[in-house]
């Protein structure tokens, strides 16, 4: 049965199946005071009714180490009316994710700060997708098209985003944790990939392409 709520938070159901996992997720979101888990539920059938007896505003599922397989609960609901996010531990998964109507695909260690941002930004109507995972959701005819000469890598996609807002290679090594040499190499990989002579052409570039929000 649902558990107690708060007025004025975010009603959130935990779905996974390891119960381990769903207890640490639910500590995690207890954490920010903007959100009110209101149940925690594995996989199993009666997914409808579960949606149904906890009337959550958004739900946050742990697909585990599952293949594709662990795919096929995901569309026993429909999600054109509630926010879902689905933590993946392959970003292979993420396409399939987004086609069960996910709003949200994020790794499954993300951090407790990112997951609760994501939760909130999909209740809002954005979508939120992981930068590793952004190649996978993009099918290889539209990759092609794109312009790009080969796709980023997740990494590049990191220093991408930085570039974008304006951060020189010392604050993004500091930032990421790596050296500034490896910044740099980033970089002029990234200008080769996205066909620019700049960063502000790459970052106008990478925008066109979807890669980055406008």
């Amino acid at each position: 049965m649902p558990e107690g709520s708060s007025e004025g938070n975010l009603r959130v159901l935990v779905v996974a199946d390891d119960p381990l996992v769903r207890a640490g997720l639910k500590a995690l979101l207890e954490g920010f005071p903007a959100f009110n888990v209101v149940g925690q539920i594995g996989p199993g059938t009666g997914l409808e009714q579960d949606l149904q007896a906890y009337s959550p505003e958004v739900v946050v599922w742990d697909l585990g180490w599952e293949g594709e397989g662990g795919l096929d609960p995901l569309n026993e609901a429909d999600w054109s009316d509630l926010p879902l996010v689905v933590l993946l531990s392959d970003g292979k998964l993420a396409r399939g994710a987004w086609t069960a109507g996910a709003r949200g695909v994020l790794p499954r260690d993300v951090s407790a700060a990112r997951l609760a941002a994501s939760l909130s930004a999909v209740v809002e109507g954005l979508a939120v997708i992981d930068p590793a995972m952004v190649f996978p959701l993009i099918p290889g005819e539209a990759a092609a098209k794109s312009g790009l000469i080969e796709p980023l890598t997740a990494r590049e996609l990191e220093v991408l985003r930085l570039m974008a807002d304006g951060l020189p290679n010392k604050a993004i090594a500091v930032r990421l944790e790596i050296s500034e040499f490896t910044v740099k190499f980033h970089v002029n990989s990234i200008l080769g990939k996205l066909g620019a002579q700049s960063r502000t052409e790459a970052a106008m570039n990478a925008a066109r392409m979807g890669l980055i929000p406008l």
